[in-house]
């Protein structure tokens, strides 16, 4: 069994569901196992609906105190920047405003003009974004930003495996257009990299065209679990090579996440060539 659990749904909604459901198992596992859950989260178009879902129907079924969270990869903007991944996870899953009294309510976070509940209960201190707004304000490179996260990592990061690697209990990816996953394109020099994380270049052939920071693919080899979410039909070309091609994890590095321990979720439109 050297290739990866693949289900199919009916629609991104759908999907976002299930992984959210998936990524609270996994959690909970990890939790249960040695009392603390470190989570690698994503950007991109996947991760919006899971965060609803997490922040949502499905924000008491686990001690949120437990979690760790972690970014597999940031753009190099400022952190309240619309590109930045790690916003997203502010706004949709972690809702930090409403602990800190600006909704309204105080330390009770719940939004006393829309009814609205706060996010998920991870800790401030637990949240460990890509630094790219201190990096930006103080004139450093995306190589600096990489190496203070090294530096976070390795001293509240998750335990490292027999290859020295840091083993998240839970990695979450989308999968590009190009076939890309985390910062790491294809033909990228990241596989000739030994640091946990590195800076990147801006790409050309991708929008958004800045720069970015990403861990070191190496990481989705060490990670316990790895849960790929991917959705729409333009994404069905690439999906059709990544899970049913030659591995050739240069070129097509989600073939990376094609591995025993890994989940993709997909819906129809994005599964169609398969």
């Amino acid at each position: 069994m050297d290739e990866p659990t693949i289900v199919t749904l009916a629609d991104p909604e759908a999907c976002s569901l299930a992984a959210a459901e998936r990524i609270v198992e996994i959690l909970d596992v990890a939790i249960d196992d040695h009392g603390e859950a470190h989570w690698a989260t994503t950007g991109g178009s996947a991760p919006g609906g899971i965060y609803r879902h997490l922040a949502g129907s499905l924000r008491e079924e686990i001690d949120w105190r437990k979690v760790r969270l972690w970014w597999t990869d940031e753009r190099f903007v400022p952190s309240d920047h619309p590109l930045s991944n790690a916003k997203l996870a502010e706004d949709l899953l972690l809702d930090a405003s409403a602990f800190s009294g600006q909704s309204g309510s105080g330390a009770s976070g719940a939004d006393v003009l829309t009814g609205r509940l706060p996010g998920v209960g991870i800790r401030a201190a637990d949240v460990h974004p890509f630094p790219t707004g201190i990096a930006i304000g103080e004139g450093r490179d995306p190589d600096w930003c990489a190496a203070r996260y090294v530096s976070e990592l390795r001293a509240d990061g998750p335990d490292e495996n027999d290859d020295e690697a840091p083993a998240f209990d839970l990695m979450l990816l989308g999968v590009g257009r190009d076939g890309h996953i985390l910062s790491v394109f294809p033909n990228s020099d990241a596989f000739d990299r030994d640091e946990w994380a590195l800076g990147v270049p801006a790409p050309t052939h991708v929008e958004p065209h800045v720069p970015r920071v990403t861990l070191n693919p190496a990481l989705v080899t060490a990670a316990h679990e790895v849960l790929v979410v991917s959705h729409g039909e333009e994404k069905a070309e690439i999906l059709r090579d990544v899970l049913g091609g030659p591995r050739d994890t240069r070129q097509l590095p989600a073939q990376l996440a094609r591995r025993p321990g890994a989940t993709w979720i997909l819906d129809r439109a994005a599964a169609r060539l398969l």
